[in-house]
């Protein structure tokens, strides 16, 4: 099992051409990137809420997918069907190529670490490999805020819920097989409820997206240590 394997020499070394540096989605490499696949069944009712994953510079991707294991280059609910490219120079942790030495540890000026982009990714890995799995207070969305944060993404401050709002608004579709295969099977299963269930299933689907998004806003802004970041 992947998480029970030394991370520094198996997770994230890995060796790579410069043609392994760009988007490739037939091969499932997205350098720099959050991915960002549709859930089975949950996904079917709220087409916005999906799994994520964070990708290394080779583009291999990284998710938080069950207790104490993050996986590595086999994406858990199947192939991504929307990225988004980080840019580095939002990464306020990452050394600019003039100033960086690889032989010589640095630190910004508050005394942390200033971290490649896969050393960052090393930590976190390492980190959630020690986490329980929980879909409420602990997921695949708790361990991309945790890389952006340790990244210093925009100056930081990652969460579930601005994370999967900037993935909303900025995220890119692969292609159109993508978005029929993210937004279908809402499409077919929406509109048979309300034919089978009418206003009771309706009342139901409004409620679990409520009880849901809500828990997600309340949990992060009024109790945030019952968030795991």
């Amino acid at each position: 099992m992947e998480s029970n394997m030394d991370p520094e020499h198996h997770v994230m070394i890995e060796e790579s051409s410069p043609k392994s540096f760009q988007i490739d989605p037939r091969r499932a490499r997205f350098p720099y990137c959050i991915v960002w696949s549709p859930l089975p069944v949950i996904s079917w009712l709220i087409p916005f809420i999906g799994h994520v994953g964070i990708c290394r510079e080779d583009g291999v991707i990284l998710d938080f997918a069950g207790p104490n294991f993050v996986c590595v280059d086999n994406f858990t609910f199947g192939a991504a069907t929307r990225y988004l490219q980080i840019s580095k120079e939002k990464c306020s942790f990452l050394p600019c190529k003039s100033d960086y030495n690889e032989d010589q540890n640095q630190e910004d000026e508050f005394g942390r670490d200033v971290l490649t982009w896969d050393e960052a990714l090393r930590k976190s890995t390492q980190e959630f490999q020690h986490h329980h799995y929980n879909l409420f207070t602990c997921n695949c969305h708790s361990f991309v805020a945790n890389n952006l944060n340790r990244l210093g993404f925009q100056s930081g401050g990652w969460n579930m819920v601005n994370l999967a709002i900037l993935f909303l608004l900025e995220g890119r579709w692969l292609n159109k097989a993508a978005i029929l295969r993210s937004v279908l099977p809402f499409v077919i299963v929406f509109p048979l409820g309300l034919i089978l269930g009418g206003s009771t299933f309706l009342a139901i689907w409004a409620s679990l997206t409520f009880l849901l998004v809500g828990w997600f806003f309340l949990g992060t802004y009024c109790f945030p240590n019952a968030i795991q970041l």
